[in-house]
């Protein structure tokens, strides 16, 4: 049986990324305008691309990836550091976001050298938004049932049909990288499956926005009807989407990201409670939630020592995006709790208004970058359980 705790080593940043922190919080204080409480909350799906260019342009988007391609060749530490602050203060990431965390890196892992020089440069310029080409309708977290196929054809291109679902910016971003089927059937499960890059501006390709509780359309519906791809869509060896889309996963899963969605709504309800009468504090729910953000983000921390050190920590990154969800989750729950106790918070409109946000996306949390399901399905794998 492993031991996976063991594999947590207690680690501090370094100096260098220290050092980091200050240059980013002034850039911040520079570029980021005053918003309300509510619209910081909205972090993860705040779209503005002006802001992604403007960090591009200090070599913040892709900035684990490597000179030659625009990136600023900084370590996971530098990446860590900066994801913080920008999630910290409810800065807007959406429009980089999955192009710098996810699509930059595996393609620099897997792609051709001329998919790096088109693409990784555009991503870190902030001239190329990508979305995840993942989930299905019908398929559910069962992400070896894609039925969206790529046919092979005669030139070497692909003809591209089916649906994806769920696809965060799909109506706003330039590609999309996708897990589809290019060979076998259905019943092949992980054989067969490979990953394409797909321009959204292609004849056949077409997205249809999703409005979601909250009243935001940031998800999107996208279908593919005869859409023809050029052999070089291709990402890695056919075939070979599985191992590639299981990195992918691991990338989405191992950052500070999976901590600090309800951020936001911690330190309005501190601000919130700071303006209260000292006889409600709240003292020690907010103590016990420091405490476990203390121990999240050393978990975090490690894992991202580990992929400083060229290691693929997938078993852990689950663990703590499994646990980091839950205390994500729990935050709109306990301010909720206590704005009914509490008459004075209950009158606070910002307070207000950003628990009514956070708690209606909450629910989300613990769907995207894999369902608690699938993630303590691996966590058991990886103890040797199942």
């Amino acid at each position: 049986m492993t031991s996976l705790p063991s594999t947590f080593q207690l680690t501090a940043l370094p100096p260098a990324a220290a050092a980091f922190r200050r240059e980013v919080k002034a850039f911040l204080a520079e570029h980021l305008p005053a918003l309300a409480p509510e619209v910081r909350a909205r972090s993860w799906m705040g779209f503005n691309a002006d802001f992604s260019r403007a960090l591009a342009r200090r070599g913040w988007v892709g900035i684990t990836l490597p000179a030659q391609y625009g990136g600023a060749g900084l370590d996971p530490f530098s990446r860590f550091v900066l994801v913080e602050e920008l999630l910290a203060c409810g800065a807007p990431v959406s429009a980089h976001w999955i192009a710098d965390r996810q699509s930059g890196p595996l393609i620099l892992r897997y792609g051709s050298d001329a998919q790096k020089a088109f693409y990784l440069p555009r991503i870190c310029k902030g001239e190329a938004f990508f979305c995840i080409g993942m989930s299905e309708p019908n398929s559910g977290s069962d992400l070896a049932s894609v039925a969206t196929r790529a046919t092979p054809q005669p030139d070497g291109g692909w003809r591209l049909n089916g649906r994806k679902i769920w696809t965060t910016n799909a109506d706003r971003c330039h590609y999309m990288l996708a897990l589809v089927r290019t060979s076998g059937a259905g019943e092949d499960r992980q054989r067969g499956l490979s990953q394409v890059i797909i321009d959204l501006s292609a004849p056949g390709v077409t997205v249809r926005p999703i409005r979601d509780l909250a009243g935001d359309a940031h998800f999107s519906e996208v279908s593919f009807e005869d859409v023809m791809l050029p052999a070089a869509a291709l990402v890695g060896r056919e075939g070979s989407g599985w191992e590639q889309v299981n990195a992918e996963l691991a990338f989405e899963r191992s950052g500070p990201e999976r901590l600090y969605s309800s951020v936001v709504l911690l330190d309005t309800w501190i601000a919130a409670l700071r303006r209260a009468p000292a006889a409600r504090r709240d003292t020690v729910t907010i103590g016990r939630l420091a405490g476990r953000l203390a121990v999240l983000r050393a978990m975090s921390l490690a894992v991202t020592a580990r992929l400083a050190a060229g290691e693929s920590p997938v078993v852990e990154a689950a663990l703590v995006k499994d646990l980091g969800t839950e205390f994500e989750q729990s935050i709109p729950a306990l301010a909720q709790a206590a704005l009914g106790d509490d008459p004075h918070l209950a009158a606070d409109p910002g307070l207000y208004r950003t628990l009514a946000y956070v708690s209606q996306v909450a629910p989300s949390y613990s769907l995207r970058g894999g369902t608690r399901e699938i993630l303590r399905g691996m966590i058991a794998r990886g103890l040797g359980l199942r």
